[in-house]
């Protein structure tokens, strides 16, 4: 017999657990609800392919090409600068970091515990300066937006991959270095392979969080609504839109920022459907 303890523990539990589905339902309906109903107005593909944005002008343009592809491109390059440096951390302080451990350990929480306004007024005073100086052009650009996001998304990576990385039995660590492997080996063949589950979920939870982070990106990335043409560009990606036009947008303008939450929703959807299947494939193979 459970007891009472028990008994009310499950029910909180369980309270919980639905909540949570109920909030996350709440949210898809009332996104995708008014983000359908702008594109029955207006339209998928030229919402999604148009390359104009004016919703103040007559008539109106609202073309999120631009944002699409500006927001793909610094969220891939992010991941790009960030994933090697933070699987490197994190297998430096999961084998390597004895003495050193706790010291790194904090300084990583207090990186994740920054708002990202900070990284912005850091990106603002020390990266575009940098960018500017080095490259001869404009500070505020996609690769200065890439750096800073790159910077914020590690704390996230290397906690998650850190302790991933610290879960894998260590009989598997000392029977590879009984067989002869050397160290370097076995965390190359055996350790990150086997940790590899939790390596994937730090990098989904990473890339979600790099294209969906906005007051960082908005203070760098000089939110110009035009297609790049190079990194040294100032572009504006889908989360910049609608914080810089919901305050004062209403009606169809309104709804088409909406709208562009519903694409983003749905490209973060894909990015965790995609990087759950190459996980599972992986785990069914090994």
């Amino acid at each position: 017999m459970k007891s009472f303890k028990e008994k009310f523990g499950e029910i909180v539990f369980l309270i919980s657990a639905i909540m949570s589905i109920l909030l996350i339902i709440l949210i898809t309906f009332f996104i995708f609800r008014s983000g359908i109903d702008f594109i029955n107005k207006y339209g998928l593909i030229k919402f999604i392919t148009g390359n104009k944005w004016a919703p103040t002008a007559k008539p109106a343009f609202f073309g999120i090409g631009p944002m699409i592809v500006g927001s793909i491109i610094v969220t891939v390059l992010s991941a790009i600068i960030a994933i090697p440096f933070g699987l490197a951390v994190s297998i430096f302080m999961a084998y390597y970091s004895k003495k050193s451990y706790n010291f790194l350990n904090g300084l990583i929480n207090l990186m994740a515990a920054i708002p990202s306004i900070i990284y912005g007024f850091f990106a603002m005073m020390v990266l575009v300066p940098f960018i500017s100086k080095t490259f001869k052009t404009g500070g505020m650009n996609m690769l200065t937006a890439s750096i800073l996001l790159a910077i914020m998304i590690l704390p996230t990576m290397v906690n998650i991959s850190k302790n991933s990385l610290e879960q894998v039995p260590e009989v598997f660590y000392t029977g590879s270095l009984a067989l002869g492997a050397t160290k370097e080996e076995t965390i190359r063949k055996v350790m990150v392979p086997y940790a590899k589950s939790g390596i994937y979920s730090s990098i989904i939870l990473a890339i979600g969080r790099s294209i969906g982070e906005t007051m960082a990106v908005y203070l760098v990335i000089g939110n110009q609504p035009r297609m790049p043409g190079s990194l040294f560009d100032g572009v504006r990606t889908l989360t910049t839109n609608i914080v810089l036009e919901m305050g004062y947008a209403s009606g169809l303008h309104r709804e088409s920022l909406i709208a562009t939450g519903m694409v983003l929703f749905v490209f973060i959807l894909l990015i965790n459907i995609i990087f759950n299947f190459i996980r599972n494939k992986d785990q069914s193979r090994m």
